[in-house]
């Protein structure tokens, strides 16, 4: 007889009854979707993985630890039968085939009456993937059209012309770093989703070529300032884009709230009484050292981080920063916006006891294609800016942890005195 295909349905458990039988990795992986439906899940196993013997201490599901045995699957709605025993495997599904419950087999999918497909969600959708097809018996192939059609949806490369959904408001969307490859599953649906992006320098500005060509972008450095100050010319922008009822995207490097002045624009939309969401995105800070290398913390060597904005020198009456006390840390300082005060900065910690041989990395374009870094001490962090010629932006990081890597000498922390 011809096979047919399977007939997709979604099944509608809580509150009903659902048998597993088996407490290993397959149950693992199933469980936590079942629970997420609600259903009233009973494990029956003489032995269960660590994770699944959480979720019965937990309350998710309810665990008879023994063997299956006939009558397991009275009253139940749905099972899956996921045991090592073959012979109990087949015995558990003649039962589900007298009782009429549907029956998933880990070990022989032809003799189930249902199979599990491979499911991703994204923004409220479920999609499910059944393939019956020679190559259908083999979990990568449906895994894999899964996950191209998931990332479709979440990156905004597959939407429906005539069903995006589009809000009018303001987004606050970090892209990270530069790589437009670090930017946030969210940021980058809202992208696509955008009538209006307002975009700065140091943005992932290949992002932006991927935009569809009625997207008006606008670069936030050209934006007429006329009787406005930068920033407020910037957050009027946004407001009257989004007062047309467009759907606008703020596109930031880095994160929007660290030294990217977000807080400001949300304060601005929030006045005018426009809804604003912010996108958090992966702080240059952290992911610019870690793409060359460096770690900010290592065991041993530093349990601590700061990181300053270095746009204001020391000494300076508008700097807001206590560089005395941060000569005083014994963990890693990284400086963003720090280049052209990068000299003053290393003389300001070394007069506060900052010893003068203590690494300095500067690593310019981070996690882009122009990524490169330079290396050198406190002492000669400044001759060294002008000799290698490094520009901004870069992000500079003072302490041990610059040797700490593959071959690289490190230097423990001394130790602390009793």
């Amino acid at each position: 007889m011809a096979e047919h295909p399977a007939y997709p349905v979604g099944l509608r458990l809580t509150g009903r009854r659902v048998i597993v039988l088996g407490g290993g990795q397959v149950a693992q992986r199933r469980l936590p979707a079942l629970i997420a439906a609600g259903a009233d899940i009973h494990l029956v196993s003489p032995e269960a993985t660590p994770s699944v013997e959480a979720m019965a201490d937990a309350g998710e599901i309810t665990w008879t630890r023994r063997p299956y045995e006939d009558g397991d699957l009275a009253g139940a709605w749905y099972a899956l039968i996921a045991t090592s025993d073959p012979e109990a495997s087949a015995a558990a599904s003649a039962e589900a085939e007298r009782h009429r419950i549907w029956c998933v087999r880990s070990d022989d999918a032809d003799a189930a009456t249902a199979w599990t497909p491979a499911t991703g969600h994204s923004e409220g959708v479920t999609v499910a993937v059944l393939t019956t097809d020679a190559r259908g018996r083999d979990p990568r192939h449906t895994a894999a059209i899964r996950d191209a059609v998931v990332e479709g949806l979440r990156d905004g490369t597959l939407v429906a012309p005539h069903h995006r959904t589009r809000a009018p408001g303001v987004a606050l969307v970090g892209g990270g770093p530069g790589d437009p490859d670090l930017i946030t599953v969210r940021g980058r649906r809202l992208l696509a989703e955008a009538d209006v992006v307002i975009a700065d320098r140091l943005g992932p500005r290949d992002l932006l070529a991927e935009l569809p060509p009625h997207v008006e972008v606008i670069d936030a450095a050209k934006i007429p300032y006329g009787r406005y100050m930068a920033q407020e010319a910037i957050n009027n922008a946004l407001i009257e884009h989004a007062r047309q009822g467009k759907s606008v995207v703020r596109l930031k490097g880095g994160d929007p709230f660290v030294f990217g002045r977000g807080m400001e624009e949300a304060q601005a939309l929030a006045e005018a009484g426009i809804a604003c969401t912010v996108v958090p995105g992966i702080s240059s800070s952290i992911s610019v050292p870690g793409a060359a290398g460096i770690p900010v913390t290592h065991r041993g060597v530093a349990h601590e981080f700061t990181v300053v904005s270095g746009h204001v020198a020391p000494g300076d009456d508008r700097s807001l920063v206590d560089w005395p006390a941060l000569a005083a840390l014994r963990g890693t300082l990284v400086v963003l916006m720090g280049v052209d005060k990068i000299g003053r900065i290393a003389e300001t910690l070394m007069a506060h006891g900052k010893p003068a041989d203590t690494p300095v990395a500067l690593v310019q374009e981070g996690t882009t294609a122009a990524q490169r870094r330079v290396d050198a001490t406190l002492a000669t962090v400044a001759e060294t800016v002008v000799a290698r010629d490094v520009r901004p932006p870069a992000v500079i990081v003072v302490g041990d942890v610059v040797n700490v890597g593959p071959g690289q000498p490190v230097r423990p922390a001394p130790p602390v005195s009793e």
